[in-house]
């Protein structure tokens, strides 16, 4: 597989909706963050599910060769992150997902849509 940003992205979106993630909005951060190309924010409905669309993430990217920054929050299963370099995927429990609001703190981010 390609590790072009967007081919990796692509891959984490597809992964996300297989595993039937709510509300998935990808955020294009180029020219305003260094952090990375793109944000994936999307949750689940409960630990159960944030869990299973994270491992999918991992097992899809693994597979395609695309290294693993890291994975954070997995066993917590409230805010998970994975970092898969130019393309971080926040998997978010409802309930956080209302409270932290990242989409709010990357409010200057375009939303990407037809991913």
């Amino acid at each position: 597989m390609s590790r072009k940003p967007e081919a990796v992205l692509n891959m984490a979106v597809r992964s996300a909706e297989d595993k039937k993630a709510h509300n998935l909005v990808v955020l294009d951060l180029k020219g305003v963050s260094l952090i990375a190309d793109y944000y994936v924010i999307c949750h689940g409905n409960s630990d159960t599910q944030v869990q299973a669309i994270a491992t999918d993430i991992r097992k899809q990217a693994h597979e395609r060769g695309v290294p693993i920054k890291g994975i954070e929050g997995f066993d917590s299963a409230r805010w998970v992150l994975v970092d898969l370099g130019d393309v971080v995927i926040h998997v978010f429990h409802r309930d956080e997902r209302e409270y932290y609001n990242i989409e709010r703190l990357w409010s200057d981010a375009k939303v990407v849509e037809n991913v």
